[in-house]
């Protein structure tokens, strides 16, 4: 087994607009089965949209704008990427978060590409897999786990290779107390997370009172002028979440229907 830290860099912006965000940069560090790092994989890739970088970008990721210029597209590096991956008999992504694997996801379909390939490729956020290790909730940035682990930052923060192997330094350190067996596959999500959030109060808030509803009732009360739930897909989504943060909860509380 082969483990494939991954990072990318996308052309994020501080202003509105209805086009997509695209993947900039994909970086990647291939470890085997003993930790070693044994390859690497880097590219820039040339935006459909946007393909000037707009300040905001640039100041974050440092990518000269020249670069970007002569860079291939997406389906060229993703296929390149692609191959890179298959070297590996077999592998395990490893990403700090489940933006990367999502971005790339989004860029696959906007391209008209199957998506197939990612859907099925498994991942482990090691984001999750170090607060469980701290014992601790909030998220942290890969530099921050450095620090906390006495390991020194080495390379540009938000230049994908470098953040690839920052956080490959995490993974080999805490390896031994991570649970491997929860990997995930890529899952659409059609909530957001201001959605997610108003459900977890909404419980907390319940849960003070001593006083919890079922969901339908649960809809009525906190739900129906705040957030459209047109889409069926939607609405089983967040119900399904409903459902885990009750689960949360220990004590036996009394139900309204």
């Amino acid at each position: 087994m082969d483990y494939i830290i991954l990072d990318i860099e996308f052309n994020g912006r501080k202003f509105a607009s209805d086009l997509p965000m695209e993947v900039i940069e994909i970086g990647a560090v291939r470890l085997n089965s003993s930790l070693e790092q044994t390859d690497e994989f880097s590219s820039l890739i040339k935006p459909v949209y946007f393909s000037k970088l707009n300040a905001f970008i640039k100041k974050k990721t440092g990518i000269p704008q020249e670069e970007i210029d002569i860079a291939e597209g997406f389906r060229k590096v993703i296929a390149d990427f692609t191959e890179w991956l298959n070297l590996s008999e077999e592998f395990l992504l490893v990403t700090w978060g489940g933006e990367d694997l999502k971005r790339i996801v989004f860029d696959t379909r906007m391209h008209k590409l199957d998506d197939a390939y990612w859907m099925a490729a498994p991942y482990f956020d090691l984001l999750k897999g170090f607060l469980r290790y701290k014992n601790v909730t909030n998220d942290v940035s890969v530099e921050a786990a450095l620090l906390d682990l006495n390991i020194s930052a080495e390379g540009s923060a938000h230049r994908a290779l470098d953040d690839a192997r920052m956080t490959s330094e995490v993974f080999r350190k805490i390896y031994r107390e991570l649970d491997l067996e929860l990997m995930q596959y890529y899952k659409d999500q059609f909530s957001n997370s201001k959605e997610r959030r108003l459900i977890k109060n909404a419980v907390r808030g319940m849960l003070a009172q001593k006083k919890m509803q079922e969901w339908e009732t649960f809809v009525e009360s906190y739900l129906a002028e705040k957030v459209d739930l047109t889409d069926e897909r939607k609405r089983a989504e967040l119900q399904e979440y409903y459902a885990l943060e009750l689960e949360k909860k220990a004590p036996p509380i009394r139900t309204e229907k």
